[in-house]
């Protein structure tokens, strides 16, 4: 079969690590042309060198910045084809413990970096009819602890989708949104030696294994599932699909959790 991005041009933003770095790596196995944008040029030039991408440093949430990054894209091919606004992290802390510079921090990294790169590629993806896939996360769907930036940006990410999808849909451009829940990244790493050293717990995969306890799947997904979504949304096989929610969190967020005290906690 013909690859399904063959000929094409794409952008991901969070592009060195994560979830960012293994949507570059699938969207050049089939066959794009893509560019790693990110702040930290270390890690953008490791998955460049893994995956044929081309690396560019920039802040997504920076307009200039970005607009350089682009013109450089224009440069080069003339086109821009696939945009994964992946970007993101920060906002933990409920809100009585959140000061305004871990506010703005949570807001600048995760909703102004997907407002800028989609502002601003707009006028390129609405010449190619080509796609954005927004990056939330199930914290964009229900409230965990503690998480009041991170929760508040990744809903107002499902908003943008929606106001992107009702407002370009007919330039031909489709934008839909992911939702993850817990994924085997660094960034999650960090979170769950949090929950190591909060419950005593000697190893990672066992505080993963207590984080997705009552996920139906019982596990984290890699990042290379999400990136298949990513693939898929991103591609003609989902040529109907715009501003559309889609959740990949092993079935996290089908739990009805006030019957899990009568689950059964024994695998089947």
């Amino acid at each position: 079969m013909k690859p399904r991005f063959e000929g094409r041009v794409a952008l991901v933003t969070g592009g060195g690590t994560g979830i960012g770095a293994a949507a570059a790596a699938r969207l050049r196995d089939e066959g794009a042309l893509v560019y790693v944008l990110g702040r930290r040029e270390a890690p953008l030039d490791a998955v460049a060198k893994a995956t044929g991408a081309i690396a560019l440093p920039a802040d997504a949430a920076d307009p200039a910045a970005v607009r350089n990054a682009l013109a450089r894209i224009v440069e080069r091919h003339d086109r821009l084809d696939v945009v994964v606004a992946n970007a993101g992290g920060f906002g933990i802390g409920a809100v009585a413990d959140t000061s305004d510079d871990d506010w703005r921090r949570a807001c600048r990294a995760n909703l102004d970096t997907a407002f800028v790169i989609t502002r601003e590629a707009l006028p390129m993806l609405i010449e190619s009819r080509g796609a954005i896939v927004i990056v939330s996360s199930i914290a964009g769907l229900a409230a965990g602890p503690e998480a009041a930036g991170y929760v508040t940006v990744k809903h107002a990410l499902i908003g943008l989708t929606r106001s992107l999808a009702r407002d370009y849909g007919r330039c031909g451009v489709r934008t839909n949104a992911i939702c993850p829940g817990w994924v085997r990244t660094e960034m999650a790493d960090d979170e769950m030696r949090t929950l190591m050293a909060a419950r005593s717990i000697p190893t990672l995969d066992e505080a993963y294994a207590l984080a997705t306890r009552d996920v139906p799947l019982g596990r984290a997904a890699d990042a290379s599932e999400i990136a298949s979504v990513i693939a898929f949304l991103a591609s003609d096989d989902a040529s109907a699909m715009n501003g559309a929610v889609v959740v990949a969190d092993g079935g996290a967020t089908i739990v009805d959790v006030p019957t899990l005290a009568f689950a059964d906690p024994s695998p089947r």
